[in-house]
């Protein structure tokens, strides 16, 4: 007769039993890991445990059980369903792709990829849930409220932009979300605010308080206002503008200033100054340079001024 003629159903699947004593040291370790064994299973490395919370057999291999935590799939399981319901989720089933990741029914009634700790984290009130499906209608409809068409994501992968088209002439156009949901927001072939209005790029200096300093171009239809009222965290901090160029609108001022800008981080990356160097004193996350780069940045605008720009301070 076989010595493995003997076998013990785990998870439905028959596994056979290997025969061979069971050490007191390895009862000992399954006890206080919360489980019993019932017997040696496949080879001289496995063992059958049954689970003292559930009573369901699982697989475990003998190093595991000496030298870490054994986890019970159906415990773990009734877990992620209890997660999922303080989450305001129904646990669907583990992602076969990612083991961190299950899919799950939201209160919508729409189906979620998420991962699992992202479910804890909604359980727990540290995190919000939110429905990609629902959120993209919601975008949809406010932009329609607003007579545009959402066509997508920012081409250019700003999290805060979208791409539109508008609903009148069809001109599509990168938007801030916060601002079409504000109503701030013009069509840049057909619209009198500010993406068709004149607008200006400019270069200013900074000095900040360690006495180094920076030159940042940009774009706006009031460099001063931008300046003074969204770029200075601190006005007592020294700052003049070297250069004002007009520009016939603002959506034509935008595609300069982003081809510029690729023109210099291209040319001139070493130019180019990390955000935790003005994290503190200018709210920008980009486009300051060494003031090295002021000549350079200055020749590029005088090359784009028209007869009406604007120069100096």
């Amino acid at each position: 007769m076989s010595n493995f003629a003997n076998t013990l159903a785990i998870s439905g699947s028959p596994v056979p039993i290997y025969p061979g004593k069971l050490m007191p040291h390895w009862i000992e370790a399954a006890r206080d890991k919360g489980y019993d064994i019932v017997a040696r299973i496949i080879d001289r490395f496995h063992l059958a445990l049954r689970c003292q919370h559930c009573g369901e057999l699982i697989k475990v291999r003998l190093f595991t059980l000496i030298s870490a935590q054994p986890l019970c799939s159906v415990c773990t399981q009734k877990q992620w369903v209890l997660t999922a319901q303080a989450a305001g989720l129904i646990f669907l089933k583990r992602c076969p792709d990612n083991r961190h990741y299950a899919f799950y029914e939201a209160a919508c009634g729409h189906k979620i990829r998420r991962q699992f700790e992202f479910a804890e984290r909604v359980a727990a009130g540290k995190t919000d849930l939110r429905c990609d499906i629902c959120h993209k209608e919601t975008e949809m409809r406010e932009a329609a409220a607003r007579g545009w068409e959402l066509i997508g994501p920012d081409p250019e992968s700003d999290p805060n932009y979208r791409h539109y088209r508008h609903s009148d002439c069809g001109h599509e156009q990168r938007i801030a979300r916060a601002n079409l949901q504000t109503g701030r927001i013009s069509c840049g072939a057909c619209g009198e605010q500010w993406p068709a209005a004149p607008s200006y790029l400019y270069a200013i200096q900074f000095t900040l308080p360690n006495s180094r300093e920076l030159v940042k171009l940009g774009y706006s239809n009031n460099p001063e206002s931008r300046l003074y009222h969204q770029l200075l965290r601190d006005t007592d901090m020294p700052c003049e503008f070297l250069r004002k160029v007009s520009v016939n609108s603002g959506q034509l001022a935008i595609r300069l200033e982003k081809r510029l800008h690729k023109k210099l981080r291209e040319s001139f990356p070493d130019a180019v100054v990390p955000h935790a160097v003005f994290a503190d004193q200018i709210k920008v996350k980009s486009e300051i340079y060494d003031i090295a780069m002021t000549p350079v940045i200055l020749a590029e605008l005088d090359a784009l001024a028209e007869p009406t720009s604007v120069s100096g301070s």
